[in-house]
């Protein structure tokens, strides 16, 4: 007689991961010393665009004359990897730190515990998907913004842009697109090697200009502006940090 068989509930072992993940990073939280608590954290995600939304973000705090820091990357970083960065940027003097935040790193828990200043979504593409389902992404993005970041920024031209809308910062949450924005996408050109976009953000319109090229661009320099704009930061820096970029 055939034994029955057994098998293990679905997911289970990704909530043992995830145990094993928060202790991991309060062991790391304590053995570096908490250095987050003394900078501002700056978390980008989305299927796309996040590296060069950063970057911008990274050049635009530098035009200001902030000290910052910027791990960026398309792909999962370890959660030791997030901890001794934050530690060495902190060694360095840096306020600030740009993070991209993939959703497999969400998913991992490997922000547990991290004060979130701003936390932006550039898009959410299903068809850059990976290993994750729809439901799963959108599952993980919601660990980021249920972490209570002071600001939130969002994108209103997205497709899917309902799904994220609840979302709220502490403070302050701000939209940026072509229709009902904060940060309003007024026109754009596309050039070979660049792009230019005019902006409008808080009643003034601004004229920024970037190597980056392909139709998303515009979109990615107005999150970064949007990003700048919630934390301070003057329309000469973000077009003069947005000009400095280069992929």
């Amino acid at each position: 007689m055939e034994k029955p068989q057994t098998t293990k509930a679905p997911n289970k072992s990704s909530k043992i991961k995830k145990r094993a993940q928060i202790v991991k990073a309060k062991l790391l939280k304590s053995y570096y010393g908490n250095p987050a608590k003394d900078m501002k954290l700056i978390a980008i995600t989305g299927t796309t665009g996040k590296v060069t939304v950063a970057h911008y973000v990274h050049e635009i705090l530098r035009s200001a004359g902030e000290q910052v820091a910027v791990l960026a990357s398309d792909q999962p970083f370890k959660i030791s990897m997030l901890h001794k960065f934050l530690s060495d940027a902190w060694k360095a003097g840096a306020n600030y730190v740009v993070v991209t935040v993939p959703a497999e790193g969400l998913r991992d828990n490997i922000f547990y515990g991290l004060p979130i200043n701003v936390a932006a979504m550039t898009n959410f593409v299903t068809a850059d998907l990976n290993d994750m389902t729809p439901e799963e992404y959108i599952n993980s993005e919601k660990t980021l913004f249920n972490m209570h970041p002071e600001i939130v920024v969002l994108n209103s031209d997205d497709k899917n842009f309902e799904t994220f809308e609840g979302f709220k910062g502490k403070d302050k949450t701000v939209v940026y697109g072509q229709t009902s924005a904060d940060v309003k996408i007024l026109n754009s050109k596309l050039y070979p090697k660049g792009t230019e976009v005019s902006l409008s953000i808080d009643s003034e319109i601004i004229s920024a200009a970037t190597f980056v090229t392909g139709e998303t661009s515009a979109s990615y320099m107005a999150c970064a502006a949007a990003i700048a704009n919630t934390i301070g930061i003057s329309s000469k820096h973000i077009v003069d940090g947005i000009a400095e970029y280069e992929p």
